[in-house]
């Protein structure tokens, strides 16, 4: 075997690991770590079991394995095995097993030991999985607690080693300088305009072009993207083969990718960042980049990932560019101006920020940890998505209030799947229908099964007759789940279930109505809307069971449904239908209005009035239409206004708007027992409502500061008007000012009275806040023309010193 980077580090590793239990190994691309340390282990003292190498992917994990097993001169399954979800090939004779992250963690779980394992090797460890933080932060636990002698070694190119050595109890870290080979990059940039299919494919025409030797690797965000490259490429001719790369892909196809072509044509390879590190793709010399990475993104709010186009990381763009250079001189051609590298985010963020963490907190409560913030974690899980995460369990009956697991939990957490998936699974072998169930199942975890669209059941009935090497693979996978959840129940009586109600037991709140006569839009259980393509065959149904979805919480696209006969809704959904009265504020009336509803979550199926309502909710009703249109709704009368205008002058806050609205369910609510409207409630109960809400000290405080009313020499007594523009206001008779000489004030800062002073009949003769100076003023002009009006009433030259009163002058003697 040709001597490989990694053979330089490879005795210090070994060195390493003979006397540490953990190791962290850095090496570039290329360096040959992935092919190279396990089989070096079988060779150690220690090394009396197996050897488990993590790969992030299932298409690196086979290809890893079958290439050492190549190196090694025997079959795949033999001394070297893999285990993917889809696929696997081991025996007896297995030393090295290649198996994927979620494989590892389902193994840990089952067998917290790790019986006959001696090593575990996590490879690639940078892209910072879920899955690989959680099944290292569970071996750490394991070695701690059972096995000191297992042995486990983060392997990476663009490693943080510190932080990893840390995480590793102070673990020794060891570094491989790797293959030398230059790289040249080249910056075509695009306009923002251009579709990026475009720009790619005009990308590798130049690249094929300019460069004459080697095959082309061109990265891309997503499946879609790669099939519109590939039909711009189908007139590149015989002499080069334009070949895809993704997941979705069965393993022939994915070999015919990383393989030199059979028929010696160069090859075109279209590939998602699957590409992006593990394997070592042969002949590659040129890439092409378009910069740009689909990611999966959980929208909490909603309950669902998501997956978004971003602009890949300067990481991933390092990595991507390099495979050009892993076997001699390469090129990288960048779909952007240099200058916008330095923009990029510098790192992929780790699943562990982002992702639904519903899964995680199941398989810890499994593992007995209740709180998985007590694990060890390069980067902890947040508190608000396991928040989240744990009443989602909960609602599944997964976990009880503390955090435990329950009985329903564990055989939950048995079956390989997502906690809802597995639920519905569980309820499906319940009834007798466990293979629909897992069928259903693997439909929503494997894109690209029955081929596209949004109608599942087509796609399952597609799927069911393909005869192709994916797809029988994947029933048989489907048959073993079925398997695996009827040893997990008790079987009761066979119920025919259709497959849209099994869809809609794993996925409850997104049942979803049709809104509208188009069909394009659908109003869900859970709340959410949902927009369906108007050419799709679903557009006619009435109800859906939807299973994958696009988008934000809000209109997200129906990618995956099946069409819910309307009987079946309430046949087998029945348990999720309430009867809900609904009291709802009729502004224009200024009432409450009751109707009986029956619903599915968020969707109404039917309404009527309803003849009994709750008092409480009627109340609550009123309530909420006053909080919503403000207190100008209520019927408070002049005693009622003035009161609070009084409190408002004298600085008492408690009947002021804001602290009325807050306390609403005090003073109002009691006003409103057995009634229906507002304006059944009377001025007089508001007044005395707030009376009783401002409390006797305040009213005490009020008729100091700001008192009802003015009491004149004359013994009359007058309301004064706070809410005047002018001030404090008090209107009376101006011979009820008799004999006084000084102003009168109100308040704390002794404000002086407004005076509208009138004449014996009412009319206005004048204002003022300065009394003594308009009797010694105006006065005498005043006087002298009321004696021609009022000439029986008495109007004196020095009215300070007269005798106050209202009478004419024969009533008062004069």
């Amino acid at each position: 075997m040709a001597e490989l980077p990694i053979h330089s580090v490879l005795p210090d590793l070994l060195s390493a690991l003979a006397t540490n239990p953990n190791a962290v190994l850095v090496a570039p691309p290329g360096a040959g770590k992935t092919t190279t340390v396990a089989p070096a282990l079988l060779h150690q003292p220690w090394c009396t079991g197996l050897v488990l190498l993590l790969s992030p992917r299932r298409l690196a994990a086979r290809a890893a394995a079958e290439r050492m097993a190549e190196l090694a001169g025997e079959a795949v399954g033999q001394t070297i095995g893999y285990a993917t979800r889809m696929d696997s090939r081991s025996s007896a004779a297995t030393r090295v097993l290649v198996l994927t992250e979620g494989i590892f963690v389902n193994r840990i779980q089952a067998d917290p030991e790790l019986a006959g394992v001696s090593a575990v090797l996590f490879d690639e460890v940078h892209e910072r999985s879920l899955d690989s933080d959680f099944g290292l932060a569970l071996a750490l636990e394991a070695q701690g607690a059972f096995r000191p002698d297992m042995r486990l070694l983060a392997m990476s190119a663009t490693l943080d080693g510190a932080r990893f050595s840390t995480l590793m109890g102070d673990a020794p870290v060891l570094a491989s300088e790797g293959r030398s080979h230059p790289l040249e990059l080249r910056y075509l940039g695009r306009r923002g305009e251009q579709r990026i299919e475009d720009g790619m494919a005009q990308a590798i025409r130049t690249a094929l072009r300019e460069e004459p030797q080697g095959d082309v690797l061109a990265f891309l965000p997503g499946v879609a993207e790669i099939a519109r490259v590939e039909e711009r490429l189908a007139v590149l001719g015989g002499g080069i083969a334009v070949l895809p790369l993704h997941g979705t892909l069965t393993p022939p196809e994915q070999r015919a990718a990383i393989r030199r072509d059979s028929e010696g044509r160069r090859k075109v390879i279209l590939a998602t960042s699957i590409a992006e590190t593990s394997l070592t793709i042969d002949g590659v010399r040129i890439v092409v980049d378009s910069g740009l990475a689909r990611r999966a993104r959980y929208d909490p709010l909603a309950a669902t990932t998501r997956l978004v186009t971003e602009r890949a990381s300067q990481a991933a763009a390092t990595q991507r560019a390099g495979r050009a250079a892993r076997q001699g001189p390469g090129v990288a051609y960048r779909l952007w101006e240099e200058a916008a590298t330095g923009g990029l985010p510098p790192f992929d963020p780790p699943e562990i920020l982002d992702s639904d963490l519903a899964p995680l907190v199941l398989q810890c409560a499994s593992w007995g940890e209740s709180d998985p913030l007590r694990l060890n974690w390069l980067d902890p899980p947040p508190a608000p998505l396991l928040s989240e995460a744990r009443k989602r369990l909960e609602a599944l009956e997964a976990i009880d209030p503390s955090g435990a697991i329950t009985a329903n939990g564990r055989a939950i957490a048995a079956l390989p799947l997502p906690p809802h998936l597995a639920a519905m699974l569980l309820r499906g072998a319940t009834a007798g229908c466990a293979l629909l169930a897992a069928e259903i199942a693997l439909l929503c975890q494997e894109r690209g099964l029955g081929g596209q669209g949004e109608d599942l059941e087509v796609r399952l009935a597609r799927w069911r007759s393909d005869r192709g090497e994916r797809a029988a693979k994947s029933r048989k996978l489907a048959q073993r789940w079925a398997q695996l959840a009827e040893r997990q129940v008790q079987m009761g009586v066979r119920q025919d279930i259709p497959p849209a109600i099994l869809l809609a037991f794993a996925f409850p709140d997104r049942v979803a109505k049709r809104r509208d006569g188009s069909g394009e839009t659908w109003a869900s259980a859970g709340g959410r809307s949902f927009r369906l393509d108007p050419a799709s065959s679903l557009i006619t149904a009435q109800w859906l069971a939807i299973g994958e979805v696009q988008g934000k919480a809000a209109d997200a696209r129906i990618l995956g449904a099946m069409a819910i006969d309307p009987a079946d809704v309430e046949a087998h959904l029945a348990h999720r239908i309430d009867r809900v009265s609904r009291c709802s504020f009729a502004l224009a009336e200024r009432r409450a209005e009751a109707r009986l509803e029956r619903r599915l979550g968020a969707i109404r199926l039917v309404s009527g009035p309803d003849p009994k309502p709750s008092p409480d909710a009627l109340c609550a009703a009123l309530i909420g239409g006053v909080r919503e249109h403000g207190l100008g709704l209520l019927d408070w009368g002049e005693k009622a206004q003035a009161l609070r205008q009084r409190a408002a002058f004298a600085g008492i806050e408690t009947l002021d708007d804001v602290h009325l609205l807050a306390a609403l369910e005090d003073w109002l609510a009691p006003l409103l027992a057995g009634k229906r409207s507002l304006g059944s409630v009377s001025p007089g109960d508001l007044h005395n409502a707030l009376q009783g809400l401002a409390g006797w000290d305040a009213m005490q405080a009020m008729d100091r500061v700001a008192p009802a009313e003015f009491a004149s020499p004359a013994g009359t007594r007058h309301a004064i008007d706070y809410a005047a523009t002018a001030g404090p206001t008090v209107e009376l008779r101006v011979q009820a000012l008799y004999g006084l000489d000084t102003h009168p004030v109100v308040g704390r800062d002794r404000i002086s009275l407004v005076l509208s002073l009138t004449s014996p009949a009412g009319r206005p003769i004048q204002t003022t806040r300065d009394l003594p100076g308009f009797w010694r003023g105006s006065w005498r002009d005043v006087a002298k023309d009321m004696r021609g009006r009022y000439p029986r009433h008495h109007w004196p030259d020095a009215p300070w010193e007269a005798q106050a009163s209202l009478a004419t002058k024969k009533r008062q003697g004069i």
